[in-house]
């Protein structure tokens, strides 16, 4: 078996969505291609054909990956979780106490992490130094550049 990995709700159907269009859409055009490159001739010195062969496989293999992903997916149960802790799905407010600067981050899966949007990675240095901390405490995160001190100033739910 392989790796659990949590998802919520928009997430778990983003991974099926992109399934269904590599199974519904990318492999019927895949196999297009190598009717196409067949249809040319001699197979032997076909790079068309031999690519499209190529292109195929690696479409199969990624199909199977993502398949083998949603077979260990778990969706969240939101309801379950403790909302007096930093958690997955939690959404944090912090303060940086090196320059005074407040921000506010979404914990998330690895998969739906997006900074634009302020969602972190559960499994990112920063993601890996909230969890478990309370409103009040202090995290001291090691990051690539130094050692970063976040206060906990707020914990909520999406």
């Amino acid at each position: 078996m392989g790796n659990v990995s949590y998802y919520t709700k928009e997430g778990l159907k983003k991974l099926r969505d992109e399934l269904n269009k590599l199974k519904d859409v990318e492999r019927p055009k895949a196999s297009q291609a190598i009717g196409e490159a067949r249809d040319k001739g001699d197979l032997s010195e076909n790079a068309e054909y031999d690519a499209a062969k190529e292109a195929q496989g690696l479409l199969e293999m990624k199909i199977s990956k993502m398949e083998e992903t949603l077979s260990n997916a778990r969706l969240i149960d939101e309801s379950q979780l403790d909302i007096s802790k930093v958690l997955v799905l939690s959404t944090v407010k912090l303060k940086n106490q090196n320059n005074g600067m407040e921000m506010k981050y979404t914990l998330v899966a690895e998969s739906e992490a997006d900074l634009k949007s302020g969602k972190i990675s559960v499994g990112s240095p920063i993601g890996k130094g909230l969890l478990g901390k309370k409103v009040g405490d202090t995290a001291e995160i090691t990051v690539p550049n130094g050692t970063l001190k976040f206060e906990i100033l707020e914990i909520t739910r999406q």
